[in-house]
């Protein structure tokens, strides 16, 4: 379903060299003896979910659906991101179906928060709120304002059908004030972190009420697991990628920049960026992880990527089969030049400004290039998609001798911020 390419990438070491290093990273995973074992719950989850859970999210998202106009996901970091990048990636920039999706409680902006009440005045509105523990602060701020608003809009008794809590299944003030209210709650699981989330009831609750199958994403998910099932990197792309990434930070190589020529796919490298920064980024080891969106961002980054210092690879993130397509127009008068592209599809254009693109900084810029490719840019693919990074990001970081499953380090930023705002 995920093809791998290291052949543009100019790697200096043999990916199958690391094969006893991957065979014990992989055993590790499969015993649950790897640093940060406590948290590799996404690992089997394709395979043994809650369906009862699964059902019940399904019914919840039908019934809200029918009087929900706007939905509001309220949540930062791994309880938005793989949720937003799932959904533009699978609905497209502007979907048709008569829903918007609207995510809030990722920042602290006072002009986005004022901006997105306003544009909600007088339309039927449905909201989720993320947290395991309910106080993140950004989230816990906006669903606060939120809720009293809905309150005041709506009345007590109706909000117990309109706000939904995916939090803690027994503990935390999201899951006391969830209770208390009489709110539904759709479960967090404890082995499963925040950037590995999306496969649950994190990302999975508002992908079914945005109307994304969700089934299809999950069978998506386990039918990559199983063919990443071996240690074989003859067989495995997650783990060549894993160890490509490796090889070429030994070649110097400090930062990459996953590449898309897709503007849907945008928030998956937002979500990318997550997944292998704070997963990564930690004892002074790790790769930058940075994204563009090609050829827009030709016209702005290019440059560097291509006579700049060389301190990047870039990771093509490819899709064969667009959304949508069409055929550019001939015009009779050629004022403009461009009929020599009458005729082609939109989407071949596209692939030759990737083609072209690839050989410019192959070529002439010598630039590592990594090539993943994804079929389409279905539920079933995204689905596919996560299994894979997961995988990858594990074993990057586990090829490192560090956990892949903490953020120590965010921590330090969250006790300066409760100092200056007062808190105790």
């Amino acid at each position: 379903m995920i093809k791998f390419d290291a052949s543009h990438a100019f790697l200096q070491e043999d990916i199958l060299s690391y094969q006893p290093q991957i065979h014990a990273i992989h055993q590790s995973l499969k015993e649950h003896t790897c640093k940060g074992n406590d948290f590799i719950g996404w690992l089997n989850w394709p395979f043994n979910y809650d369906k009862e859970e699964f059902a019940r999210m399904l019914k919840t998202a039908e019934r809200v659906r029918s009087k929900c106009e706007v939905l509001l996901v309220c949540g930062i970091g791994g309880s938005y991101l793989g949720a937003r990048a799932a959904y533009e990636m699978i609905k497209g920039m502007y979907p048709d179906d008569g829903m918007e999706v609207i995510f809030i409680g990722n920042t602290f902006s006072s002009t986005y928060f004022k901006q997105v009440m306003h544009h909600i005045e007088g339309r039927s509105v449905i909201l989720n709120v993320i947290s395991k523990s309910g106080t993140t602060t950004e989230t816990a701020m906006a669903f606060r304002m939120i809720r009293q608003w809905m309150e005041e809009r709506y009345g007590k008794e109706e909000c117990r059908e309109r706000i939904i809590a995916t939090t803690d299944k027994a503990r935390g003030t999201l899951k006391e004030l969830a209770d208390k209210e009489g709110y539904e709650t759709f479960v967090i699981p404890d082995d499963i972190g925040g950037r590995y989330s999306v496969i649950t009831p994190v990302g999975l609750l508002p992908l079914a009420i945005a109307g994304v199958d969700i089934q299809a994403l999950m069978d998506g998910c386990r039918k990559m697991a199983e063919l990443l099932d071996t240690a074989d990197l003859t067989q495995n792309p997650a783990y060549q990628y894993a160890v490509a990434r490796r090889i070429l930070q030994n070649q110097g190589k400090d930062a990459e920049m996953l590449v898309s020529y897709e503007t849907q796919m945008a928030m998956v490298a937002e979500w990318w960026k997550q997944l292998f920064g704070e997963s990564e980024g930690k004892e002074g080891k790790g790769i930058l992880p940075c994204s563009a969106n090609f050829s827009t961002d030709l016209h702005s980054l290019g440059q560097f990527v291509q006579e700049g210092k060389k301190v990047l690879y870039e990771t093509l993130l490819l899709t064969e089969k667009p959304m949508l397509d069409g055929i550019f127009p001939e015009d009779a008068e050629d004022l403009d030049h461009m009929n020599y592209l009458a005729g082609k599809s939109l989407d071949w254009v596209n692939k030759m400004a990737c083609q072209g693109t690839l050989e410019a900084h192959e070529e002439t810029g010598h630039v590592p290039n990594l090539i993943i490719t994804i079929p389409d840019m279905s539920a079933a693919t995204f689905g596919a998609m996560c299994a894979f990074f997961f995988q990858a990001c594990a074993a990057s970081c586990l090829l490192l001798d560090i956990n892949p499953f903490n953020q120590p380090g965010v921590e330090v930023y969250k006790k300066n911020m409760f100092r200056l705002l007062g808190k105790k």
